[in-house]
């Protein structure tokens, strides 16, 4: 049976590491950004074109999928993959964080989450069980178990009774899938399932908001389940960032080395090469596309507001010696005029050269911990970066 994750590298100068993760759909060779295309599209941008940026991996979202346009419709058209026409690795959330952040339309109790569908307000529930039938569905390559997502701040004791109960609900998520509700078996070219390395994958998530004690402890709880990787989850809730490092610092070093580490939600190019630096291998994040409809750019230097007047006159690309279709063809001022004249052009290349920002700073990491000069490209990154006219983390 092939190995689901292989440590290749770890650095000598921080925890950061280089591997590469086997799903049904391809190898993801880690540290990895993976878009987030939340309703079944990263916005803006078609899978010929994430093929092209070299993304490895995207992102579904079970709570949306399941709502719009439902699983008779996902089912009908032979899973996710078919559906979007996406013949690369799909990780699907399990909703969680959709739950949390529809506070006034959801009631939790031990059994699950009922809420009220945010589209047109009908009562919907999903429980850990619901939530590993929806992503059997789907098809994902990696699923996520349901958990809670405390807001920020709360209080210690409905912290820790809230990672109890992610613990409990993890537990269901796993058996349920050893049960076999999981998706079945790819098909291989003779037509016949393939074998058992190709199943779907299951992550576990650490949780514990913003308590060291109560990160430890839900991190050693999920590990004990013995999932095939594990994410740190309720972070980038509106905690400042040091708490967010500490969540990270606290869980870590219970994290098993020989299984993948997922940081949720997560973050700035800074942000991502410090937690890289923490021992994570795989993030996600809206950032470069929510960014871009707003007319920023993420370059080397920092963020860029190309509604800016300053921009109006310039010929040069939004970052010289960028290789993105936007930077190859068109000029500041350019692309500046079109998001002012409300083109949508303009936000699909600052879309296009946002993502292959990302993509890129992955593929230096990985290079860098390859060539042993990771921490050369850490104080590179962390200390020439500048954000300017974007509020990044609301």
């Amino acid at each position: 049976m092939t190995t689901v994750f292989e440590l290749l590298i770890t650095d000598s100068s921080s925890k950061a590491r280089r591997g590469h993760l086997t799903t049904a759909h391809g190898v993801i060779e880690t540290p990895a950004f993976m878009p987030v295309g939340t309703q079944g599209s990263v916005k803006a941008v078609s899978p010929r074109e994430l093929h092209e940026l070299d993304a490895q991996v995207i992102l579904g979202n079970t709570y949306h999928l399941f709502i719009r346009p439902g699983l008779d419709v996902v089912r009908h058209f032979g899973g996710l993959h078919k559906f979007i026409s996406w013949d690369g690795p799909i990780l699907t959330d399990s909703g969680g964080y959709q739950i949390f952040s529809l506070a006034k339309l959801r009631k939790i109790t031990e059994e699950g989450v009922h809420f009220q569908n945010h589209l047109d307000g009908t009562p919907a529930f999903i429980s850990p069980e619901v939530a590993m039938e929806i992503q059997a569905a789907l098809g994902s390559d990696i699923a996520m178990v349901l958990d809670e997502c405390p807001p920020y701040p709360c209080k210690r004791d409905y912290a820790a009774r809230s990672l109890e109960m992610t613990t409990r609900w993890a537990a269901r998520c796993k058996r349920t899938a050893v049960a076999g509700v999981s998706p079945a078996k790819p098909k291989n070219a003779a037509g016949t399932a393939a074998s058992t390395e190709h199943r779907q994958l299951l992550f576990g998530i650490v949780q514990g908001a913003t308590f060291d004690d109560l990160r430890k402890a839900s991190a050693q709880a999920i590990v004990d389940l013995d999932f095939d990787g594990y994410a740190v989850g309720g972070v980038s809730v509106g905690e400042p960032e040091e708490e967010m490092m500490r969540a990270m610092e606290a869980a870590e070093p219970f994290l098993p080395n020989d299984k993948p580490r997922y940081a949720m939600g997560l973050g700035t190019p800074p942000q991502m090469i410090e937690m890289i630096a923490r021992g994570m291998d795989m993030f996600d994040c809206v950032l470069p596309t929510r960014l871009a409809r707003n007319g920023t750019a993420f370059t080397a230097m920092g963020t860029l507001n190309l509604k800016n007047s300053e921009f109006a006159m310039e010929k040069s690309p939004i970052e010289d010696g960028c290789a993105c279709p936007a930077c190859r063809e068109f000029s500041r001022g350019y692309i500046r005029h079109l998001v002012k004249a409300e083109e949508i052009l303009g936000l699909r290349l600052i879309t296009l050269h946002n993502l292959h920002f990302y993509i890129a700073l992955m593929r230096q990491a990985r290079a860098a911990l390859e060539s042993g000069k990771f921490a050369e490209l850490r104080a590179k990154v962390v200390g020439s970066y500048h954000t300017r006219d974007a509020v990044l983390l609301n």
